[in-house]
């Protein structure tokens, strides 16, 4: 069988405009997909209104052509796929394999219980057999087992989970009809037959889920490959929420020179002269691709920014 041709993909949220830490994933999604002679798709994921920045999107595109990364199909907007997450979740809903659950975040403040993938939810819903034909009366949970979730990043090595034990029946869908992430991102990385998932360290929590729900689907589980997050000062991932500033039009070259060596890559004295010197954001781009190194990557959960 031949093997399958490597597809990517860079998945920002538009709540704001590129800032380094998204610079940094998307890169290595980038050089990733190029490296292996592979196509690299660009997935806005705006599926969360509220934190929406309007005109955030646009942005980012016209940030992502500014320092010339080349996208090969038109950008997938998540807003266009209500229909498709509906469809999915409906199938898990008519297996018994998720449910509807009333509680709030103020309900559970006592109930819930700190796990290694952040708070474990009781399970008190699991059993009420709540109206589920109503998408805004109630979250949707996700039914887990008791049972071993393993998987190797290329970054980080073996890992596994215990979804049950870790972090409970999780959320689907959010009340007044929003899809998880969990759910969107499972849902269109089959679609677009992403053959490697490349993003943050901060998304490495949501890859047993991921996989167990390509499971459930019977979807291809994609490969997955992590890097370390940007910090401030503060130890604060860079966000919007933390005042990540937006990265600016100029310095091309520098940014992404500081890019790569955050990347683990190796940069000669005389390469960065040169390309420095001449303000050839092409000739990097072709070297980087040559030359990329994922092995390099470093194995720790976040860089500070420089």
């Amino acid at each position: 069988m031949k093997p399958k041709s490597y597809v990517g993909r860079f998945a920002p949220s538009p709540s704001g405009p590129l800032h380094y830490g998204s610079l940094v994933a998307a890169t290595a999604s980038y050089l990733q997909a190029k490296h292996n002679n592979g196509k690299w798709l660009l997935r806005i994921e705006d599926i969360d209104p509220p934190r929406e920045v309007p005109g955030a999107a646009d942005d980012i595109l016209k940030t992502l052509e500014h320092f010339q990364f080349e996208w090969d199909e038109t950008p997938l907007y998540q807003s266009t796929r209500h229909k498709q997450y509906r469809t999915h979740l409906n199938s898990l809903l008519h297996d018994d394999k998720a449910y509807a659950c009333s509680c709030s975040r103020k309900d559970l403040i006592n109930d819930v219980q700190k796990s290694p993938l952040g708070k474990r939810y009781p399970g008190t819903c699991a059993n009420r057999k709540l109206d589920t034909t109503n998408y805004t009366d109630f979250n949707l949970r996700l039914r887990v087992k008791n049972k071993i979730v393993s998987f190797c990043d290329r970054t980080y090595g073996e890992l596994q989970h215990n979804l049950q034990k870790e972090i409970g029946d999780i959320i689907l869908y959010r009340k007044f009809n929003l899809p998880s992430y969990a759910l969107a991102v499972t849902v269109d990385d089959a679609y677009q037959e992403i053959t490697e998932v490349v993003r943050g360290y901060d998304l490495l929590a949501f890859t047993p889920i991921q996989i167990y729900l390509c499971q459930l689907l019977n979807f291809p589980t994609p490969n997955f490959l992590h890097v370390p997050i940007i910090v401030n000062k503060q130890e604060q991932k860079l966000s919007k929420q933390t005042g990540a500033a937006a990265i600016t039009m100029q310095y091309r070259c520098r940014t992404l020179l500081i890019v790569l060596k955050d990347l683990g890559q190796t940069i000669s004295k005389q390469l960065e002269v040169d390309i420095l010197n001449n303000n050839d954001l092409t000739e990097l781009w072709r070297w980087a691709i040559e030359h990329w190194h994922a092995d390099s990557i470093p194995k720790t959960n976040h860089i500070y920014m420089s």
